[in-house]
């Protein structure tokens, strides 16, 4: 089988279009919504031996989505992560049962666990672990945060105790190594200690920490920074839930060029992990940044988010020290953090598969 995804306005054209490229054996595999409802996105199945050879004219990329559609499971002879796949687990059901005990322990809602399942399904499987990363390389889009210059600022929102002010400091961090002029910003001036916390890392990378306490004076600092090659804006805590917070964030997201990042912490349960999702993307953001990985046990939230808030996996947190940074998400990392254990030696990789794991450092 191979997966080929296609994007319309309606499910009606997004199915057209399956209809028309990939015939009447076509098998729907999994719908999303995109661009905060003003897309579809249908993944589907076709067997390979009917298989088109190239992509039919109608059908549309994303410039979001970094997928690569016909690519085999498990890139070629070695398994992924280093170890050699020459020996396969006993049967396609007892891959599809190995993932689905992976997907419960991580309390992943059904909805979520049926499109994995049914993805994994018709990637041509081979080991659980290189289906798994497949099945999320095709349902999920990944795009880290730039290092390099950026006209419009980032800011960090997200609920109380997510980890916003630490992203920020590994984010400040990250462009001082990188070369680049950073600027940070906090709204966070209400909570006790908020600013001091963030003002400890910045003096060490010698950043000047500026404070804006109202939309008005936030603009006025974002417009002093433009010289900067990347602002950072840190805020407090807001109730996603709490209508009256929203606005108030919603105004400070109005009172520049700003792309929110929702920061949210791994652990929550899921079903409140999409909620906040829509009400975050609702304001204006597309990119999930999760922290606190390192402690963790049930990451089936971040899964929900991503989902309900047609949310891009960006980079992940999983340690408290701001020098060991950020990694950028992947479909092989996002996969290593719902099976960890398995062998990250990545010199016995396949090239194709390494060329991709080396691209994620």
């Amino acid at each position: 089988m191979r997966l080929k995804s296609f994007y319309a306005k309606t499910m009606t054209e997004a199915m057209h279009m399956v209809r028309e490229t990939l015939g009447e054996d076509a098998v729907i595999v999994a719908t999303r919504e995109e661009g905060r409802g003003k897309a579809v996105r249908v993944t589907a199945a076709i067997d390979r031996d009917n298989a088109y050879e190239s992509y039919d004219s109608s059908y549309s990329a994303s410039p979001d989505d970094f997928s690569a559609f016909n690519r085999p499971a498990g890139g070629g002879e070695r398994g992924w992560y280093g170890y050699a796949a020459a020996e396969p687990e006993d049967d396609s059901q007892a891959i599809i049962e190995t993932l689905t005990d992976v997907l419960l322990r991580h309390a992943v809602p059904d909805e979520i666990v049926d499109h994995i399942i049914s993805c994994a399904s018709v990637v041509g499987m081979d080991r659980a672990d290189t289906t798994l990363m497949t099945a999320l390389e095709h349902l999920y889009s990944y795009r880290p945060l730039p290092q390099k210059r950026v006209d419009r600022a980032f800011m960090m929102v997200g609920p109380p105790g997510a980890g916003k002010t630490l992203a920020t400091a590994k984010l400040a961090a990250r462009g001082v190594m990188a070369g680049l002029r950073m600027a940070v910003i906090s709204t966070d001036t209400i909570r006790a200690g908020g600013i001091e916390q963030l003002e400890a890392f910045t003096k060490i990378l010698r950043i000047p920490l500026q404070k804006a306490e109202t939309p008005m004076t936030l603009a006025r600092e974002i417009e002093k920074a433009r010289g900067a090659d990347q602002i950072l804006i840190d805020t407090g805590g807001f109730n996603p839930f709490n209508p009256v917070e929203m606005r108030d964030l919603a105004r400070l997201i109005a009172a520049g060029s700003i792309d929110p990042v929702l920061v949210l912490p791994g652990g929550i349960d899921a079903d409140e992990s999409g909620e906040m999702a829509r009400v975050y993307a609702a304001l204006g953001a597309r990119s999930l940044l999760p922290t606190r990985l390192d402690i963790a046990r049930r990451l089936g939230g971040l899964l929900g988010a991503a989902h309900h808030g047609s949310l891009l996996f960006a980079d992940a947190s999983n340690t408290p020290k701001v020098a060991d940074g950020l990694q950028p998400l992947s479909p092989e990392r996002l996969a290593r953090f719902l099976m960890p254990g398995t062998a990250k030696n990545h010199a016995t990789l396949s090239p194709s598969t390494r060329k991709r794991a080396i691209k994620t450092k």
